[in-house]
């Protein structure tokens, strides 16, 4: 379920309004109807091509400030490309990456990864570029736009921007320029930078429409209240990365408001990874290399990110979406006037085809040796259960905010979407001829907890169940590394006791208009004096208003059907506990021990986090 953000503003604490009643349990969850794709997910040869292995970003320059200190700045498009997302000889893909500027040979999808040092900043010219490099003209959205959620909007102009469109009948798809903001998901850095979804902004397009709004509501303020502000430019901003947090996996993508789940459909991805620092000191030796600048041909590669994203496909190689709500219930209308029902916005989506850093069901030869994978589920709805065909254990040495306070060793790992592991897998032993297959055991529909083949019929095992393939080989060279159940990893310390409890809600609305329709929306909000949740919309009054340098519990209230992960932007935070509404509290996964950026809310219970709050400003959960 694609949820309504919220924001909170670091720094007091004010009220909210609107009765929001949950989506009753007994309504359950309707299952996806077929795909109207014309390439179905079964007609795709599986394991025809090996894994891209996304190479570092190169650098535009090394600056060095006036006080001693540098700072690696990139300058980084958004282009349209086409790219050979499933097996030739099938039609290529027209996709959008994420690039350098400076080196246009970097456009991909993903995109190529950054490469951070602890307390070494990382500055980037974010450039929309989406425009006909011969026409200067600009390129219209590869996927279905619903105008009538709250959106970026720009043909409402300064005033209807960052809202509803107001129409009176029920429109087509929106066919405008594309407003992009990017979001570094999980760096801890200042509002100006974090790609709030109202700081969006159009391509330098020669023919945007009179009337539309260039930039979204927060682009001019940001750009006031930016020390680099002076550098922000029609079409781009300028943000930056201090890199004072624990080393760890992060990942930059789109953000722009009503829109990201389409933007990072069609490619704005790509990871960002922090080294270095006290966070970072492992006795013993990790797996590696990974890919870094400037390393020379052929370098092999044993520390490899890896996202996994679902897609569907038409024959002609193009990308699909659901362009009616139809898709996901049978509703086929009334919309607009007749009913609050969005047209073409689905609640959730599920693809029919596993994608592997770009390319459908690819395969990895891989050596007789310890790999370190470094893991993100970027797809839009779907929850990940992988495991190997084979049981191979799963060495898993962290999360979101890094490393764990030991190596734990599993069988399966479950991801929600936007959740990071950094796993070690040692295929030492395995003999060389195998063919390991990564599974999928979590459901082709919204996840609500629980053991595959007993509280939900696991993904199809001849499609979504399969996620890529390992092929054993010979070791070409004396594996260094350590096996991970030796490795000692930095210590974490104790939950902090909090200054204050934070009591927040999830819930879906059905519409207020036709009985047994919905859900409508997912929204966030707060819970009334008798514990039922209070709608709180984007444009609400804030409600949340931790203080500087103070440690809050986050109690969050899952009203829905479905397990949904919840981020909090600027913060890393520790999970305390979950506990059903009517029973007992239990303790984290064990995987969860360290710092997080992204839990998973199950449906019907209470998830307690806790989190430091460093940094002022106004972000959103």
């Amino acid at each position: 379920m694609t949820t309504t953000r919220r924001e909170f503003l670091i720094g007091g604490a004010v009220m909210g309004a609107g009765v929001l009643l949950p989506l009753p349990s007994a309504l359950g969850r309707p299952r996806m109807r077929p795909l109207h794709s014309t390439l179905p997910g079964g007609d795709i040869p599986m394991y025809q091509t090996p894994l891209l292995i996304p190479p570092a970003m190169p650098l535009t320059e090394r600056i060095r400030l006036a006080n001693g200190r540098q700072i690696d700045r990139y300058d980084i498009a958004v282009r349209q490309m086409r790219q050979q997302v499933l097996p030739a000889p099938l039609p290529r893909t027209t996709v959008w990456g994420y690039g350098s500027s400076t080196y246009p040979e970097t456009f991909s999808s993903p995109s190529l990864t950054i490469e951070a040092r602890w307390r070494q900043g990382v500055r980037v010219r974010w450039i929309n570029e989406l425009v006909d490099r011969k026409t200067g003209h600009f390129r219209p959205h590869l996927l279905p736009v619903d105008p009538t959620v709250h959106w970026a909007n720009p043909p409402g102009g300064r005033e209807g921007r960052d809202g509803h469109s107001h129409v009176e009948e029920t429109p087509g798809p929106y066919l405008g320029p594309v407003p992009t903001v990017v979001h570094v998901h999980g760096a801890e850095t200042q509002q100006e930078s974090d790609g709030y979804a109202e700081a969006w902004y159009l391509p330098d397009a020669s023919d945007i429409p009179e009337g539309y709004a260039r930039n979204g509501t927060f682009y001019r303020p940001f750009r006031k209240s930016s020390s680099l502000g002076d550098s922000w430019s029609r079409g781009s901003a300028v943000f930056e990365y201090p890199n004072r947090q624990r080393a760890t996996t992060l990942w930059y993508h789109d953000h722009t408001l009503g829109m990201t789940r389409l933007n990072v459909y069609a490619g704005l991805a790509g990871f960002f990874l922090l080294r270095g620092g006290p966070d970072d000191e492992v006795d013993g030796v990790l797996p590696g290399p990974a890919p870094q600048r400037g390393e020379a041909t052929g370098t092999e590669h044993f520390e490899i990110p890896i996202v996994i994203q679902d897609r569907a496909f038409d024959d002609d190689g193009s990308l699909w979406y659901p362009e009616s709500r139809e898709y996901f219930d049978g509703f086929a209308g009334p919309y607009i006037p007749h009913s609050d029902i969005s047209p073409i916005w689905n609640p959730e989506f599920f693809g029919d085809v596993m994608m592997v850093n770009g390319r459908t069901w690819p395969y990895l030869e891989t050596q007789q040796r310890r790999y370190r994978l470094r893991l993100l589920n970027g797809c839009n709805s779907r929850f990940l259960m992988l495991k190997f065909d084979n049981d191979l254990p799963l060495w898993i040495l962290g999360t979101e905010g890094g490393f764990l306070p030991q190596p734990l060793q599993q069988t399966r790992l479950l991801l929600g979407p936007a959740e990071r592991a950094d796993v070690i897998v040692d295929f030492t032993n395995v003999p060389v001829g195998t063919e390991l297959i990564l599974q999928n055991l979590a459901p082709d529909e919204p996840f609500g907890g629980g053991e595959p083949g007993v509280d939900f019929e696991p993904a199809d095992p001849e499609t979504t169940g399969q996620v890529m393939q390992f092929r054993i080989v010979s070791s070409s060279t004396v594996d260094p590394s350590s096996h991970p159940g030796d490795l000692v990893l930095p210590a974490i310390g104790a939950i902090p006791e909090p200054d204050n409890v934070r009591d927040v809600a999830l819930a879906e609305e059905m519409s207020k208009v036709l009985p047994d329709v919905g859900p409508a929306e997912a929204v966030l909000g707060t819970l009334d004096e008798n514990g039922q949740p209070v709608r709180q919309d984007w444009d609400h009054p804030i409600t949340e208003f931790p203080t500087v340098g103070s440690t809050e519990r986050w109690e969050i209230h899952n009203f829905t059907v479905d397990a949904h992960p919840i981020h909090l932007h600027a913060t890393q935070f520790r999970v305390v506990e979950r506990q059903p509404f009517e029973g007992t509290a239990r303790q984290p996964e064990a995987w969860e021990a360290g710092f997080k950026d992204t839990v998973v809310a199950y449906p019907g219970e209470i998830t307690r986090i806790s989190a430091r709050f460093k940094i002022a400003g106004r972000f959103v959960w």
